[in-house]
């Protein structure tokens, strides 16, 4: 395995992963009243045919 080709390329979708995320995260809160001013976020990332399930959650203050 080439280290260095796997690094870039998981950056590569790490980056689009946090750039489309951040417009629909945008977009909701544009588009929708957002319930007590805080929005509830979750991610959650899996790689078919593995075991992996990483859980990332955050609350973000939208007043």
């Amino acid at each position: 395995m080439n280290e260095d080709a796997f690094n870039m390329a998981i950056r590569k979708f790490l980056k689009e992963v946090g750039v489309t995320s951040q417009r629909e995260i945008e977009r909701v809160v544009r588009e929708h009243r957002v319930e007590g001013g805080k929005l509830k976020l979750r991610m959650t990332l899996t790689a078919e045919g593995t075991p992996l399930q990483h859980v990332v959650q955050s609350e973000v203050d939208v007043t």
